[in-house]
């Protein structure tokens, strides 16, 4: 035993040895493209600036050229009044005008493309960083767990490593999910926020105008974009812990998130309850509330189903759920054998919080089929808070 011990050692030394050199050579590709972002964006900051003073330039040499055609014409025929020099000047002073605005016109083209191509530069940028650091949290769980204790490791590697191999894909899934909301808060409300600060600043130069009806149509559509802005910040706080499910209780919750689901996926989304709703202890509607969300983001990632429904029937001592897809299903032996596919770990995920609760789950799928998932929990309600499940 000792000697298959020592033989592990020297693998796990080696392999943490190049994982280590390769982290601290992700570390270096990142930085080189964090600089090169940093310096990208001064450029493209810069670029914007350009552009926009241009722009600025371009309108005030438009009317400043067609107040001199005006002007052109206006001495070109009024031979009384006006001497040939005013009329060679007003010329001279309108193909001045007309240069200048082919010139700025030209620069601004240039800039707008020099800021699309920068645009583009930065999100590709951004894109590899995401993925060095993706590499790199992944390359540091992997660390962790082979710097453990070596009888550990031995430990884990002669007995089930389901659930070590869970606990991994947990840890993933935790930063995934960091990263899915910082993706969101910036495609969305970071977005809606920075488009605020700019149509701001278009009421701003349109209030010098004093043309008051078009500043009055520019708010309107401000307080337009606001109301967006806030519901995709409601939307993502939902996602993180929804509280309607401690205000109104997980049917409700439940109701509206298939019904989110359905509108968000276009994926056709049933909700059926039965029996006496009883409330749940907080953890354990939290925990229900999880199982249905991870079956479905499950079925939606994996199943291409055209539809997906939830089941919920409350019994005196337990309850029972039933998700059902009508997606390409799976063979159910997969579950039970080593080397388990990506797709089928959020499946173990429901596994494990159903142990938790001390509830029963079964998987019962036909390739082609779809699949059904049953779930019964124990439930204790607690007092004064049954409610007729189709009540509200």
């Amino acid at each position: 035993m000792d000697y298959h011990v020592d033989q592990i050692d020297r693998v796990i030394h080696n392999a943490i040895s190049v994982m280590e050199d390769s982290k601290i050579q992700v570390f270096e590709i990142c930085e080189i493209a964090r600089r090169e972002l940093h310096s990208l964006m001064q450029e493209l900051e810069t670029v914007l600036h350009e552009t926009s003073q241009t722009i600025d330039k371009v309108d005030g040499l438009e009317r400043d050229y067609r107040l001199s055609r005006i002007r052109l014409t206006e001495v070109s025929r009024d031979f009384v009044r006006y001497s040939e020099q005013d009329i060679k000047s007003a010329y001279e002073r309108a193909t001045q005008f007309q240069l200048d605005l082919m010139v700025y016109r030209e620069k601004e083209s240039y800039l707008k493309a020099r800021r699309d191509e920068l645009q583009l530069r930065v999100k590709n940028v951004e894109l590899s960083i995401e993925r060095a650091d993706t590499i790199n949290l992944q390359m540091s769980v992997v660390l962790d767990y082979l710097s453990g204790d070596l009888t550990e490791v031995t430990r884990i590697l002669e007995s089930a490593k389901n659930r070590q191999m869970i606990g991994l894909k947990i840890i993933l899934a935790q930063e995934d999910e960091r990263k899915r909301i910082a993706r969101e808060i910036h495609d969305g409300p970071a977005q809606s926020l920075a488009n605020l600060v700019l149509r701001t600043e278009i009421a701003e130069r349109l209030l010098e105008t004093k043309d008051l009806e078009v500043v009055r149509d520019e708010l309107v559509d401000l307080k337009s974009q606001i109301r967006i802005g806030l519901e995709e910040i409601r939307k993502i706080i939902f996602n993180l812990r929804p509280m309607a499910l401690d205000d109104l209780g997980l049917v409700p919750t439940l109701r509206k998130f298939v019904q989110d689901f359905e509108e968000k996926t276009r994926i056709r989304a049933v909700f059926e309850t039965s029996g006496k709703e009883k409330r749940l202890p907080s953890p354990m509607e939290a925990a229900m509330f999880r199982l249905v969300q991870e079956g479905f983001n499950n079925a939606l990632k994996h199943a291409q189903p055209t539809f997906v429904s939830l089941e919920l029937i409350f019994l005196e001592e337990t309850m029972q759920m039933l998700i059902e897809d009508n997606g390409v299903g799976f063979h159910p032996d997969v579950l039970e054998t080593k080397g388990k596919s990506h797709a089928h770990f959020g499946l173990l995920g429901m596994k494990e919080r159903v142990e938790l609760l001390q509830g029963k789950i079964e998987f019962e799928s036909i390739l082609g089929q779809g699949t059904k998932i049953y779930i019964n929990v124990p439930i204790k309600a607690e007092p004064g808070k049954e409610l007729i499940a189709h009540g509200k």
